[in-house]
């Protein structure tokens, strides 16, 4: 197999901006420039939007379909076996230019008792952040109890309850299912997370859709969701890039992340891993060659290694953040 290119798809948010569009320009999309978009699914397995693949002979076959011929050699023996036909990950690329509602996850149980699904996990990587760029993570009172977050919630104060956390290119935070969060200001980022759409709104910040009319809140499904003792520190993920080497950001149950810095020539090998492996260029370009086949990965794209491809060579100037399952 071959490093394979996946289409990004564009998802049209309230609180979205134009930055999206030049970060994802060259990558085949059909796009209205009157929208803001504050999403693209990079690589997704979820119903209703499968990515389809954009190169080599697979080209025109979405993953799904791909995954079902290919199975183990695609994403790994362990990884068919446990998920089957769903790709386990979803990676998108995230421009906010207003402010993300402020939402929280359930976890696994919860959202198998309710949803019939997995719960949602996710990682935000900073690729580029303004000064007026701000993350919201928790809460600022880490013991603030069920009783206080309920009044707030009926009083419209949830807002002030927020712990606000100024940002930089190469933050990092594991958002585990249960934290409450958001973000305002002009960002960027990169987002692992389990491959689910689920989101309970707890509070939009006063604000309507297109129509005139506010968009729907899940206060009371999100009261038994929230974890009240998570914090921005405990979320943080402290990391020590390396020149020409790969360096670990986050591993958790459902992923493991990490950062590889490339001037020049870097070889990967994944002989003992029994998992696909995906790359997005944050910054420059490379080209990444496995078993003879060559293609570049500029900034803004993903590329899907699959499993049976052991050993990857990164020759260019980029850095290029890894996702892969353990």
């Amino acid at each position: 197999m071959y490093p394979i290119k996946l289409k990004p798809i564009l998802k049209q948010h309230i609180w979205g901006g134009a930055r999206l569009l030049d970060i994802k320009r060259g990558q085949g999309l059909r796009v209205d420039k009157s929208k803001t978009y504050g999403e693209s699914w990079d690589i997704s397995g979820v119903d209703g939007s499968i990515s389809v693949i954009a190169n080599g002979f697979l080209k025109g076959n979405n993953l799904q379909e791909a995954i079902e011929v290919y199975m183990g050699d695609l994403v790994g023996e362990s990884v068919f076996e446990h998920f089957g036909l769903t790709f386990p990950l979803l990676l998108k690329t995230l421009n906010c230019e207003g402010r993300l509602s402020v939402q929280v996850h359930p976890g696994d149980e919860l959202a198998a008792e309710r949803h019939d699904s997995c719960g949602k996990t996710e990682m935000w990587y900073v690729v580029s952040a303004e000064p007026d760029a701000v993350l919201y993570i928790g809460f600022k009172d880490q013991n603030i109890s069920r009783e206080e977050y309920i009044d707030a919630v009926a009083t419209g104060r949830v807002a002030e309850l927020l712990q606000p956390v100024q940002v930089k290119q190469g933050d990092a935070f594991l958002i585990k299912s249960g934290t409450v969060h958001s973000m305002s200001g002009s960002i960027v980022l990169m987002e692992i997370q389990q491959p689910v759409d689920l989101t309970y709104r707890i509070f939009d910040w006063n604000r309507v859709d297109t129509d005139g009319k506010p968009r729907q809140l899940h206060t009371a499904q999100a009261i038994d969701a929230i974890d009240f003792s998570v914090s921005a520190e405990n979320s943080r993920c402290a990391y020590e890039p390396k020149q020409n080497d790969f360096a670990p950001i986050v591993k958790c149950d459902y992923f493991s992340v990490g950062i590889v810095k490339v001037d020049g020539v870097v070889e990967r090998d994944y002989n003992t891993l029994d998992s696909f492996v995906i790359y997005t260029c944050v910054s420059g370009s490379a080209e990444v060659i496995t078993d003879g086949c060559t293609e570049t990965l500029k900034q803004g794209e993903a590329i899907l290694i699959p499993a049976e491809n052991t050993s990857v060579i990164l020759k260019g100037k980029a850095d290029i953040i890894e996702y892969y399952l353990e």
